[in-house]
């Protein structure tokens, strides 16, 4: 169901719930699934640059997947390679079950850049409509999908409006109009929510869970993090042309830490020292002791055994939840640490030139 915005038009979408007293929420059968995406041991090297190194992974058919890391880990080459726009040095890769590049998946999939480029002097309608021309659509066909297309995305009264008069906001509209006008079954999209003011922002990441909705597949490349782990079913982290961490959402940030209260605790200063050694945070709060220690069940039971040692009790024990933030900081910093580069403070955008 959707229901107009009234600053601008523009549609918003119900979003699904998670499963009630479930958590993480069970992950589907992907034995059952479609592959949109295959990428086998894929290799690119620019020169004596090694940009993707050895990676592999799989997208499912209508997820929505999160494709992210650092400038220079790697996405960009990686997209480029998976529209046919550069080859790879070594490895396979497969789109929507033939090799990138086919003229028969170029005609089924699209692309958004970060920062679109249209002829400011053109209305919204001609833009659209001239990228159907190119797909071979015209006359009432033609004019009957752009106007559709425009009604999605908010921006069916621009009537003979320039684009020179447009905000970012309704540039990223348009150029997600564009991006619909073959009906394709995959689109690739870049940093689709980056600079908008926050209502755009809402619009557009609704719009990408109705295009789900809908069975289209999303290849997400975003530093948006708080929008990825909304919208995202999967995600992987590269860095350093590897990936570091694939895997749901929801299973990936759940349980990163437990948070244990106790009372009653008569502990030495020998016990107090012997507890902060093996637990991330101590802090004493009135009369009971707060605790966080990383959950694995190991931790957890020395925690445990610590506070019957020195006669305590637990009050509660409580699994918290980190951030996909925390996650990508996490991920990146040991990425560095193996390395030895410095931490690349995320931009907004990578170069989409086609190198040599």
């Amino acid at each position: 169901m959707a229901q107009d915005t009234p600053e601008t038009g523009a549609k918003i979408y119900e979003t699904g719930k998670v499963t009630e007293g479930v958590w993480p929420p069970p992950s589907p059968d992907t034995a059952l699934m479609t592959k949109a995406i295959q990428i086998k041991k894929l290799v690119k090297q620019y020169k004596k640059v090694t940009a993707v190194n050895d990676i592999s992974l799989e997208v499912y058919e209508g997820e929505i997947f999160g494709f992210l890391g650092p400038n220079g880990a790697g996405k960009t080459t990686t997209i480029k390679t998976l529209l046919g726009l550069i080859f790879p040095t070594a490895g396979e890769v497969l789109v929507l079950g033939k090799p990138a590049g086919n003229i028969e998946v170029k005609e089924k999939i699209s692309y958004l850049p970060e920062s679109p480029y249209f002829y400011e002097h053109m209305t919204a309608s001609e833009v659209v409509g001239f990228y159907g021309s190119l797909f071979g659509l015209s006359g009432a066909a033609k004019n009957k999908r752009v106007d559709e297309l425009l009604e999605l995305v908010g921006l069916q009264g621009t009537g003979k409006k320039t684009l020179r008069s447009f905000s970012k906001g309704m540039l990223q509209r348009v150029g997600i109009a564009q991006s619909l006008i073959n009906d394709p079954k995959l689109l690739f999209f870049d940093e689709p929510t980056s600079g908008l003011d926050p209502v755009a922002h809402r619009d557009i990441r609704d719009l990408i869970l109705h295009l789900k909705a809908e069975g289209r597949t999303i290849f997400l490349s975003s530093h948006q993090l708080s929008d990825v782990e909304l919208v995202c079913d999967r995600v992987s982290i590269l860095h350093g042309g590897k990936i570091r961490r694939l895997g749901h959402v929801d299973e990936l940030i759940a349980g990163g830490h437990v948070e244990v209260i106790a009372e009653h605790v008569k502990a030495t200063d020998t016990q107090m020292a012997a507890l902060k050694d093996m637990t991330s945070k101590v802090e004493t709060l009135g009369e009971t002791l707060s605790i966080t220690t990383h959950a694995s069940t190991d931790d957890k039971n020395k925690v445990l055994d610590w506070v019957r040692a020195t006669g305590g009790n637990v009050l509660s024990m409580t699994q918290t939840r980190r951030t996909l933030e925390d996650l990508f900081y996490e991920v990146v910093h040991q990425g560095e640490m193996e390395t030895g580069t410095a931490f690349a403070v995320p931009a907004t955008s990578e170069s989409m030139e086609v190198k040599p």
